[in-house]
Parts: C-alpha cells; structure tokens; sequence
C-alpha cells in the first residue's frame, strides 16, 4: 500500500513539476515589451486625433513587432 501511494504521489510531482516548466517564462523581458506594446496600441487605437497622420502606420508597425516579438518568444532554449 505504501508503494502504491508514493507510485501516486511521485507520478502527481513529476506531472506538476513539468507543468510548471511548460508555464515558465523564459524570455521575461520579452513578454514585458509585448503588454507595453499592446498597451501603447490601445492608446493609439483610442486617441482622439491621428498623431500627425502617422497612427495607421503605427498601428500596423506596432501589429508586426508583437507579431515578431511573439515568435521570439515560442523560442526554447534548450
């Protein structure tokens, strides 16, 4: 009986422990840069005016780096 339940116990650590490594974060920096980026373009899709007429290009460009920024991110060192 005290084989089995440490079977169980050692099979729930194992499985949460590699749950947690799937979960980290390994790029932090990254992850900050994309909510600034998301949050700047909430801000520039809400602004009343259109910066000079640059908030369209800046919209796609600021699309594109999260874009980018998110594939960086799917990176995995090993």
């Amino acid at each position: 009986m005290k084989f089995a339940t440490g079977m169980v116990v050692g099979i729930a650590l194992s499985l949460g422990a590699s749950g947690l490594l799937a979960q980290r974060d390994f790029h932090p920096r990254l992850t900050h840069a994309v909510e600034a980026l998301r949050d700047a373009r909430a801000y520039l899709q809400a602004a009343p005016h259109d910066f000079a007429g640059h908030r369209v290009d800046a919209i796609r460009a600021t699309d594109e780096a999260i874009k980018q920024i998110e594939l960086c991110r799917a990176y995995r060192p090993r």
